[in-house]
Parts: structure tokens; C-alpha cells; sequence
């Protein structure tokens, strides 16, 4: 698992909650240049980057390209593993079980435990009526 600070955490955290992994808003603590640094940190790392933004549907935005256009900022899937998240449309599970039975193997023999030990002395006392007390 990959070493995130408390704040790449909590940023990463709050995007896989929302639809599409929006990152924006940040936390209220973070304003001004430290907000910066932590994203530039993020988008270097491959946890975050910058999308067109789709003012449309109210997606805040995070810088203006100069062309009338916005960015915002998303989690990536390296992100999200960061955070111990598995990715929308990745699956660790098998695409389908097997159409066929899995051969069925004997139980296996119930260990006896050899007399005369400490730990035969123990199981005694515990199967007391009294118990081990």
C-alpha cells in the first residue's frame, strides 16, 4: 500500500464517495498554497488529475485553461488503490463459476491429542464439570 498523508488520505477518501470521484471541494483546513502543493503533489504522484470541467453540472472548478474552459480535478484508479479501493469495473473475482462440480475431498481426521502432555492435561481441566477453575 502506498504511503499517503493524513491530508492526501482524507482528500482521497472524500472523492471515492462522490459521483465520478470529484475531488473538489477540498477540505475546509486547506486553502491557498498549501491546497496547491497537495494537489501538484497528487497529480505528480498519479493520484489525482485534471479534467474538463463540466460546469453544466455544477463540477467546481479547479483552474480556468484561459480559453473560457475549467478544469477539476478527479481521482485516478492509482489513487483509489491508495486508499485500499478497488476501482469501478475491475474485478478481482472470476467472471463465471465453473459449470462443472469441484470434486468433493474427504473431511480431514480429527486430531486426538497425545496423552499424558500439557496440553491433554488441559483440555482435561476445561472439559470438567467444573471447568478449569
Amino acid at each position: 500500500m502506498t504511503k499517503l498523508t493524513d491530508t492526501q488520505a482524507v482528500i482521497l477518501s472524500a472523492a471515492a464517495q462522490r459521483d465520478s470521484y470529484n475531488v473538489l471541494p477540498l477540505p475546509g483546513s486547506l486553502r491557498g498554497g498549501a491546497a496547491t502543493k497537495v494537489v501538484e503533489t497528487m497529480i505528480a504522484k498519479g493520484f489525482i488529475e485534471e479534467v474538463d470541467a463540466d460546469v453544466r453540472k455544477g463540477e467546481l472548478v479547479w483552474r480556468e485553461t484561459g480559453d473560457g474552459h475549467g478544469t477539476t480535478l478527479v481521482a485516478t484508479d492509482a489513487g483509489l488503490a491508495a486508499i485500499g479501493i478497488e476501482p469501478e469495473g475491475t474485478s478481482t473475482a472470476p467472471e463465471s463459476a465453473p459449470d462443472t462440480p469441484a470434486e468433493q475431498t474427504e473431511a480431514p481426521k480429527a486430531r486426538i491429542p497425545r496423552e499424558g502432555t500439557k496440553q491433554a492435561a488441559l483440555i482435561a481441566m476445561l472439559r470438567a464439570p467444573g471447568g478449569a477453575t
